[in-house]
């Protein structure tokens, strides 16, 4: 989302886009602080977003444009859109007048299949005495050597059942009201105050199937979330088909440290920020003040949009992220490489739901065989430069990252959170 150097976002294009359309003078096109330009959050690379907020100054009654709103969107690519602009009180920051935030996580149900027989996470569960999975009607009279592709055809018909439904229901309530949420982002210490964060509420539907394919979402309301956050599906995910119970997320609140996967970007959507708070006072400000008098503030509301972003989500969205899951199976190949570790970082995945010593992270202390992540889980897109389909080939090691955020600043992950 945020304006960087050299690389192409989403408010570089907007703020392109308003210069070229006259919102933004030519004095100050060099510059967005210029404007005060700010987001009500900004999303990690590679997520989606359906609904956001920038506030800025600019000028609305530009000469020659009927029709500013149309003239900004003829600058846009269509995957992005300016569905409204609203005049604010000049003490407005879209970040900071922000009472939280709605994501959404899509990810296929077959990711709550237990590790297959054999793999590295199998034998890590067998000798913590957890559900390996043996017995798993889905691995049944499934050859050993079977490659993922012949494994991921059969995914493809699995459906979860109420049973295991009912138990990542009650694991999600764990993480509603207000928690340390240290362990699921990162670059912050577990006494930092800022990962002192509250949820309202964590809504899970029922499965839908598209294609061949089953998928669930998970209604994340926030107050505000943290970088990487998208580990609260991972933990869901990986205690459930590990059998592990829902205790373990209250373990994870403790000030031990240990290492939670991210989720793969392609499923997150931030669905739009609220402003009820800013809202409710305009209503009162606006109590003896006409529609058309120039010191009306109209609320922050995306569901007058609702049909159009309920459009735009179906074309440049939801139809991408099925369509990648189809060409490339990214959850399968993140669950895969997930399976593949035989480390001790994931061994609080156990049938106590305890965290055990080999399984923390100890700042300053090298771990052996530990767990690390692949930069091309944080893509949307999975096509290389020749046009062809990248098949995230696991033995690039340089798309190996390091699952510690050093040297960011507390103000960079200020600014990175939303």
């Amino acid at each position: 989302m945020q304006i960087q150097p050299d690389v192409r976002t989403i408010e570089g294009e907007i703020f392109k886009a308003l210069v070229n359309a006259g919102a933004v003078s030519k004095d100050n096109a060099d510059d967005p602080v210029k404007v005060g330009l700010q987001r009500a959050a900004r999303t990690d690379a590679g997520v989606h977003a359906a609904g956001n907020v920038v506030s800025i100054k600019m000028i609305t009654a530009v000469p020659g444009v009927p029709d500013l709103l149309s003239r900004i969107n003829d600058e846009l690519p269509p995957e992005i859109r300016v569905w409204d602009y609203v005049r604010v009180q000049n003490s407005f920051n879209a970040r900071t007048s922000c009472d939280s935030r709605k994501y959404t996580y899509f990810f296929p149900t077959y990711l709550l299949i237990p590790p297959k027989p054999g793999s590295g996470l199998h034998r890590t569960l067998k000798q913590s005495s957890s559900t390996s999975g043996d017995d798993h009607p889905f691995w049944k009279d499934v050859a050993p050597d079977s490659t993922r592709e012949e494994d991921m055809q059969r995914k493809k018909k699995w459906r979860v059942g109420p049973e295991q439904l009912g138990l990542l229901r009650n694991a999600a309530r764990k993480y509603g009201g207000t928690h340390n949420f240290h362990n699921f982002t990162v670059g912050r210490e577990p006494k930092d105050r800022s990962c002192q964060r509250h949820m309202w509420s964590i809504e899970i539907s029922d499965p839908v199937v598209y294609g061949d394919t089953e998928w669930l979402s998970v209604l994340l309301h926030g107050q505000s979330f943290m970088l990487h956050q998208r580990k609260m599906i991972s933990a869901l995910v990986l205690s459930i088909r590990t059998g592990t119970p829902s205790s373990l997320i209250d373990e994870l609140y403790q000030l031990r440290t240990v290492m939670i996967p991210k989720m793969p970007s392609l499923g997150l959507l931030l669905e739009h920020p609220i402003f009820s708070s800013y809202n409710a006072r305009m209503q009162e400000v606006n109590v003896n003040v006409e529609l058309t008098d120039l010191d009306y503030r109209p609320a922050i509301d995306f569901d007058i949009h609702a049909e159009k972003i309920k459009a735009f989500k179906e074309e440049y969205i939801y139809s991408r992220m099925r369509s990648s899951e189809e060409r490339v199976q990214v959850f399968d190949r993140w669950i895969c490489s997930l399976d593949r570790y035989a480390g001790p970082d994931l061994l609080y995945l156990n049938p106590q739901g305890t965290v055990p010593d080999a399984a923390v992270v100890k700042k300053g202390k090298k771990r052996t065989n530990a767990f690390r992540e692949w930069k091309k889980f944080d893509a949307t897109d999975f096509v290389s430069a020749d046009g062809t389909t990248n098949p995230l080939a696991e033995e690039d090691a340089d798309e190996i990252e390091e699952e510690v955020a050093e040297g960011i600043s507390k103000k960079d992950l200020e600014e990175a959170e939303g």
